[in-house]
C-alpha cells in the first residue's frame, strides 16, 4: 500500500483529541493529515501493523497513538473518524461490545466515511443518540490521490451543530466538507456522486479506445477536449492513464461494484430508473472475470481492447465464402432481377396490347387488333 502523505497548508483550528478507525488506502493519509494538523490522534485498524506504520511514519510530525479496539481508540475523543470497507465492518467497528459507541464519552460525535447504505447511516444515527452521543455519514470523493493531498470532497448528512464541530478539523483532508441534509443525505449524495462517475468513466473508455484505433495522439487529443465541453476530473486524471494501459491506483473496480450494489439497492426502494447504471455494473462484471477485480475502475477501457477488424472487402469475401442460412454458398448464383427499366407490357385483360411471348413474338390477339384511328401504319419490319 502506499503510504504518502503530502504536507499541505492548514487551517488555523483549535487542536482536539481525536480517533481515526480504519487505515486502507483513504484513512492511512486521512488519519496522517489530522496529525500533520496539529490534532493528537489515537488509531486502530484490524491489522495492528499499519497502525504502527502510521505512528512510525509521523513520530516527528504528530501526536499519534495506537489501541487494540476500537472501544479503547475512542476513549476521551471528541471526534471518533471512521473509514472501513462496509456496512458489515461498520456495524462491528461501531455496536460491538468492543465497538467505538461502547467507549465514547457522552457529547462526542462520531463521523463515518465509509461508503454505506443510506440505512445503515440511519441505524447508527438512532444507535449513537440512544448512547447521547452524536452521529454525522460523511462518505468521500477523490480517491487515493485526494486523500494523500488532503483534497477529498466530503458530503455530510447530520445534525448541524454536530457538523459545525467536525467541519474546521476535517478540513485537515478537505477541500470542501458539505452539510447535505439529515442522516443519510451523505450516503446518498455519493451514490448520486458515483452514477456520474459509473457513466462518465464508460464514455471516456469508449472515447479512448475509439481514438486509439483511428491511430491519433491521444495524449494531444485529452489536452485539447479537456479545454472544452468534455472536460472532467476523469479526463484529466484517468484519460492519460487509461491510453498509457495502467489502472495501479488505489480505488478498485471491486469497491466500484459494492457501490453501485447501494445505489441499485436503493434505486428499488425509491422507485429511481437506472438503465445505464445497471448495463455499466454488469461491465464491471466483465473486468473482473478478466482478473481486474483491485485495477482502478477506469479499466473498463479493457473490455474494448479487441482484435482490430478486418478491412471491409476481407469482410465482404468472408461472407461469401460462407454457407448462409439457407446454405448456399460462395458458389450460388442468385437469380437476377428483372430489367426494371424498361416499362411494364399492358394487361390484354384491359384491352389493350398483350405482353411480348418469349422470342419477342407477338400475340395474335394483339397483332389482329385494329390500329389506333390516325395512327400510322407501321410494317412488323420497321
Amino acid at each position: 500500500m502506499n503510504t504518502t502523505i503530502n504536507a499541505k497548508t492548514y487551517e488555523s483550528t483549535a487542536p482536539r483529541q481525536v480517533t481515526f478507525l480504519g487505515l486502507g488506502v483513504m484513512g492511512y493519509p486521512m488519519a496522517g493529515h489530522l496529525a500533520m494538523a496539529g490534532h493528537s490522534v489515537t488509531v486502530y485498524n484490524r491489522s495492528a501493523s499499519k497502525s504502527e506504520a502510521l505512528c512510525a511514519q509521523l513520530a516527528g510530525a504528530g501526536t499519534v497513538n495506537s489501541a487494540e479496539t476500537p472501544r479503547l481508540a475512542a476513549a476521551g475523543a471528541d471526534i471518533v473518524f471512521c473509514c472501513v470497507g462496509n456496512d458489515d465492518d461498520l456495524r462491528q467497528v461501531v455496536l460491538a461490545d468492543t465497538g467505538a459507541l461502547a467507549g465514547m464519552k457522552p457529547g462526542a460525535i462520531f463521523v463515518d466515511h465509509t461508503t454505506a447504505s443510506a440505512n445503515v447511516a440511519r441505524e447508527l444515527d438512532e444507535a449513537a443518540r440512544a448512547r447521547g452521543l452524536q452521529f454525522i455519514d460523511a462518505p468521500v470523493s477523490g480517491g487515493q490521490a485526494g486523500a494523500q493531498n488532503g483534497l477529498l470532497t466530503v458530503m455530510c448528512g447530520g445534525d448541524p451543530s454536530a457538523f459545525d464541530v467536525v467541519k474546521p478539523v476535517a478540513m485537515a483532508f478537505s477541500r470542501a466538507f458539505t452539510l447535505m441534509g439529515p442522516s443519510g443525505a451523505g450516503q446518498l449524495t455519493k451514490m448520486v456522486n458515483q452514477i456520474c462517475i459509473a457513466g462518465l468513466v464508460q464514455g471516456l473508455s469508449e472515447a479512448v479506445a475509439f481514438g486509439q484505433r483511428a491511430g491519433l495522439d491521444m495524449a494531444q487529443v485529452l489536452d485539447v477536449i479537456g479545454k472544452g465541453a468534455a472536460q472532467s476530473w476523469q479526463l484529466d486524471n484517468r484519460g492519460p492513464t487509461m491510453a498509457q494501459d495502467r489502472f495501479d491506483f488505489g480505488f478498485a473496480v471491486d469497491w466500484m461494484r459494492k457501490d453501485l450494489g447501494l445505489v441499485l439497492d436503493e434505486a428499488k426502494r425509491n422507485g429511481a430508473r437506472l438503465p445505464v447504471t445497471a448495463l455499466v455494473d454488469q461491465f464491471y462484471a466483465d473486468v473482473q472475470q478478466m482478473g481486474g477485480g483491485r485495477w482502478d475502475p477506469s479499466s473498463l477501457i479493457k473490455r474494448l481492447k479487441q482484435p482490430a477488424q478486418p478491412p471491409r472487402q476481407e469482410r465482404r469475401a468472408a461472407q461469401q465464402a460462407r454457407p448462409n442460412s439457407r446454405g448456399r454458398g460462395a458458389g450460388h448464383t442468385r437469380t437476377p432481377w428483372p430489367d426494371l427499366r424498361r416499362p411494364p407490357a399492358l394487361s390484354p385483360l384491359r384491352g389493350e396490347a398483350a405482353p411480348a411471348a418469349q422470342g419477342g413474338a407477338i400475340s395474335s390477339a394483339a397483332a389482329s387488333a385494329p390500329a389506333p384511328a390516325g395512327a400510322a401504319a407501321r410494317s412488323p419490319a420497321a
